[in-house]
């Protein structure tokens, strides 16, 4: 491990990253990069997350098995050991595989089904997680002879957590900002300025988590979303994430809902969520065919989501979060004040609050915001 002096300069690199104002791919790429220096790895898993459901979205990975993308998936979110949903709210959120199962990696389904046959040593995971939710995972991956990760090494990756959780949150609110902005470079004075998003869609999958059918607006759908890695390049991440939480909840290893709002860009949203055909739930192990497919719809994500999600990126108060729900309603001051019980003087403070905290100047700044320039537009 590293010097003293070279773990505090890392550490204040690590800090300096997150105070800027690089975009999420761009964080996690330049800290990829100082981690590495300090906690060397060969392979790497790192999505960002619904902050409520806690499921991945906009994933960015460098894995040895990319032909095995489905299952790998599936297996993570079906492994308790080292799952970053344990990892919320523990003093030190990081834990290596090989301390998860005390040093029995075949404890670990994941391993044990999968990763054995990649010749992986140990996964160093840990979790970006705030009292205002959960803003992704890593799992850093050795394999060969590089051994498993040491006790200081753990450490320091914890060390660089919290810097890297409000880097992570910041960057989301950013994001906000930068497509509103986007859209309204982009609009023009016809309200039918651009195709509306596609109509809901339905994929159905396996339980291999291959997809096995669809309705005809999904590869409108899978289009816009991220695509994956060959051979998966026409199946979203996203789309296996949360089939994959459906899974783990039916398993009873998570309790979050199996869904996600992933933006687009320029101001759009999309609303994932995982069910069941039927009633029948999945046993892990069973014969294939023996269960009803997971079904995945995709639609526009509704005011209301994209409100609860904006909300939680740039920290707002519950109170703030439900005058922001009203205002997006129509409501005048007066009638914010009877709905919420408060003098007019104090929803008159309490947007100039919330103006100060997302950089706008008015109602109308703030729910296009919130909202998006395109939605309001098409609304």
């Amino acid at each position: 491990m590293a010097t003293s002096w070279a773990l505090n300069r890392s550490q204040e690199r690590i800090r300096s990253l997150c105070e800027g104002t690089l975009e999420d791919h761009d964080l996690r790429r330049q800290a990829l990069e100082e981690l590495g220096r300090m906690v060397p790895f060969s392979a790497f898993v790192w999505p960002l997350a619904d902050p409520e459901s806690a499921t991945g979205i906009s994933p960015m990975a460098r894995i040895p098995c990319p032909e095995e993308l489905p299952a790998l998936i599936r297996l993570k979110y079906l492994t308790p050991q080292g799952r970053w949903t344990a990892l919320v709210g523990r003093p030190r959120p990081v834990m290596s595989l090989m301390a998860a199962t005390g040093g029995e990696l075949a404890g670990s389904l994941l391993w044990d089904r999968l990763l054995r046959r990649f010749d992986v040593t140990d996964i160093l995971s840990t979790v970006f997680a705030d009292k205002h939710g959960c803003w992704g995972w890593l799992d850093l991956w050795r394999g060969g002879d590089e051994g498993s990760f040491s006790e200081d090494e753990s450490a320091y990756l914890a060390s660089v957590v919290p810097a890297l959780t409000a880097g992570l949150r910041r960057s989301r609110a950013a994001q906000c900002r930068r497509e509103t902005t986007t859209s309204t470079v982009r609009a023009t004075p016809s309200p039918a300025r651009r195709r509306p998003l596609p109509q809901q869609a339905v994929l159905t999958l396996d339980e291999s988590m291959a997809v096995v059918g669809q309705t005809a607006s999904a590869g409108e759908w899978l289009g816009l979303l991220q695509p994956g890695p060959r051979p998966y390049q026409g199946v979203p991440a996203e789309v296996l994430n949360v089939a994959a939480q459906l899974v783990a909840r039916e398993a009873g290893v998570d309790s979050h809902p199996a869904l996600s709002r992933v933006p687009l860009g320029s101001g759009d949203w999309a609303l994932l969520r995982a069910t069941r055909m039927a009633g029948t739930t999945a046993v892990e192990g069973g014969p294939p065919g023996s269960t009803p497919p997971l079904a995945v719809t995709v639609q526009e994500c509704p005011a209301a989501d994209r409100l609860e999600v904006f909300a939680r990126c740039f920290a707002l108060t519950r109170q703030q979060h439900r005058l922001l729900g009203l205002a997006a309603g129509g409501l005048s001051t007066a009638e914010l004040a009877a709905a919420m019980r408060i003098s007019p003087y104090t929803v008159q403070d309490q947007f100039k609050a919330i103006f100060a905290t997302c950089g706008v100047r008015s109602r109308s700044a703030l729910l296009g915001l919130a909202l998006g320039t395109s939605a309001g537009l098409r609304s």
